[in-house]
């Protein structure tokens, strides 16, 4: 479609984690199948300038672009369903917001005027509601508002959408409110009230949304519908019913069925395919429902009670599993709890293991014995980040005899800091988007298992962290066996590592889950779920 971007806010109310993202990604994936270029971006309330700095029990993952930005989780979500990539332009905050007022304030932008929200901090939202439209990249533009209608922290991002709607028009803007119908057993109703009120609270502030998306355990009746539509001013037709769905790779065609995108493309006027050409992701479905044989991993990590904290990673195992046909159980198991004495209890049935990423010296030696558990018993394992650092120590204490070998992070006083602070880190004081951050080039060598796996030279990975594998030890690591495989080529940092004779047993420096989506499984987790498939079948791990 050539011509004005379009606009679509989607809000929400009643209750937070209603889905806002995942209907966003939704409506944005249909939309993408119906030939639209469709980008997705989220406003998030809070202070903080990004993520980067927030406790993962606060916030969950921290996901990471390829420009480098720190960004809220939804953005996995966006790029999972759409297959592009996103960018620091697609996830805003307030304290981002803020942050820009005031240095424009500090500078004398402003002339000496009188800073207040509006038109202040209303105008800067609303430059920043555009940043993507007026690329010229896409048709539309889908904006995500975090939180819900009638929390203060929301409300100026709520008068920037009723001004953005009056200076383009309705014709070239929308909003999609987003509520909850509960269930009440004891009575055996559905009630319709929380969704008054949250259009109520809505209306208050001068919007009155086009379309109402309504997320219910239950399907929604003609009269429910009937009776939402009118006591919420929309048309009957622009009350959505939003199934509660087993998995959320189900979401795109539930909306497909309930019409969302015909109403969207209905009232903003937008000419795009007749049809929307979902046989790709029908096909990927199909696979994920019909795995022919199934597969047991443990996640390690130190925020397991969470999993929100490894959302990529859950998913980027989902992609494979569907692209192995295998049904992936995941085991979430705290490193806190693992010793070597307990180790085959807790790791023995499984049939791969996954070191995940984290921060501080909590759980540590529980990863690192994992390491080791998983090394000498030939299961298929995955080391990321720390993960990849757990790996590293763990071989260099048992296979090179440097009992002290330890990461510059947490054992200051280790002589063989075989994992150490990045000479690019050690002057940097401030925390916030200080690590190395973003996508690098990395170089695999030719004959190694990660080539294979590749089935190429040269890739490009998102990174985030302060410390690497000290090159000092590089040699001795790879006489024992140890290889390193991936070496970043402008700064010589090693990427990935690989043991010799071992079915499967990798550590990369990157997140790969970062790039793995529905339809493009990233190939590392292709590779891990078929090894912990292949190593399932051969008779090495747990049998239901």
């Amino acid at each position: 479609m050539a011509g004005k971007t379009k606009y679509i806010f989607v809000t929400g109310g009643v209750t937070s984690s209603l889905g806002k993202g995942i209907i966003s990604a939704s409506l944005a994936n249909i939309l993408q199948a119906r030939g639209l270029s469709v980008t997705i971006q989220k406003f998030d309330p809070y202070i903080n300038v990004d993520p980067g700095t927030m406790n993962p029990y606060e916030h969950g993952e921290c996901y990471v672009t390829d420009d480098g930005a720190e960004t809220d989780l939804d953005l996995g979500h966006y790029e999972r369903f759409l297959n592009v990539t996103t960018s620091q332009d697609n996830n805003v905050t307030t304290g981002r917001i803020y942050n820009t007022v005031i240095s424009h304030e500090r500078e004398g932008k402003f002339l000496g005027k009188t800073v207040q929200v509006i038109p202040h901090i209303t105008d800067e939202i609303k430059r920043n509601f555009k940043i993507l439209g007026d690329s010229g990249l896409y048709d539309v533009v889908i904006t995500e508002i975090g939180g819900c209608v009638g929390d203060i922290e929301s409300l100026p991002f709520i008068e920037s959408i009723r001004q953005f709607r009056n200076d383009l028009g309705h014709e070239n803007c929308l909003v999609i409110h987003l509520t909850l119908i509960p269930y009440l057993k004891a009575s055996g109703e559905q009630k319709t009230k929380p969704t008054q009120h949250s259009v109520k609270t809505l209306l208050e502030t001068g919007i009155q949304p086009d379309i109402l998306v309504c997320r219910t355990e239950r399907g929604l009746s003609m009269d429910i519908r009937r009776k939402i539509a009118l006591f919420c001013n929309v048309p009957v037709d622009s009350v959505i019913e939003a199934l509660d769905a087993k998995s959320i790779y189900d979401v795109p065609i539930l909306m497909l069925k309930e019409k969302l995108d015909k109403r969207v493309l209905k009232k903003l006027k937008i000419k795009a395919d007749k049809h929307a050409h979902m046989e790709e992701w029908k096909n990927f479905l199909g696979k994920l429902k019909n795995p022919t044989a199934e597969v047991h991993v443990g996640l390690i990590g130190k925020y397991v009670e969470l999993q929100d904290a490894y959302k990529s990673i859950k998913e980027a195992l989902i992609h494979a599993g569907a692209e192995n046909e295998t049904k992936v159980y995941v085991h979430w198991i705290h490193s806190d709890e693992l010793n070597k004495s307990n180790l085959e209890q807790k790791l023995g049935e499984l049939n791969a293991i996954l070191v995940a990423p984290g921060f501080g010296e909590r759980g540590l030696e529980g990863k690192i014995a994992t390491c080791q558990y998983a090394r000498e018993n030939k299961i298929p394992f995955l080391g990321i980040c720390l993960g990849m650092q757990c790996a590293v120590i763990e071989f260099a204490r048992n296979m090179l005899g440097l009992k002290d070998a330890a990461t510059g992070e947490m054992g200051k006083r280790s002589k063989n800091k075989v994992i150490d602070l990045m000479e690019g880190q050690k002057k940097v004081s401030k925390k916030g988007g200080t690590m190395r951050l973003g996508a690098y080039d990395c170089r695999i060598k030719k004959g190694s298992k990660v080539a294979k796996i590749y089935g190429k030279e040269k890739v490009s990975e998102r990174h985030r962290h302060r410390y690497e594998l000290n090159n000092n030890y590089v040699k001795d690591l790879e006489k024992a066996g140890m290889k390193s495989v991936g070496i970043n080529p402008q700064n010589n940092l090693v990427e990935i590592i690989e043991v010799a004779h071992h079915p499967f047993y990798i550590g990369t420096q990157f997140h790969p889950e970062y790039k793995s989506t529905a339809l493009k499984p990233h190939p590392l987790f292709v590779s891990f779920i078929k090894s912990a498939r292949d190593h399932h079948k051969n008779g090495d791990s747990r049998t239901d």
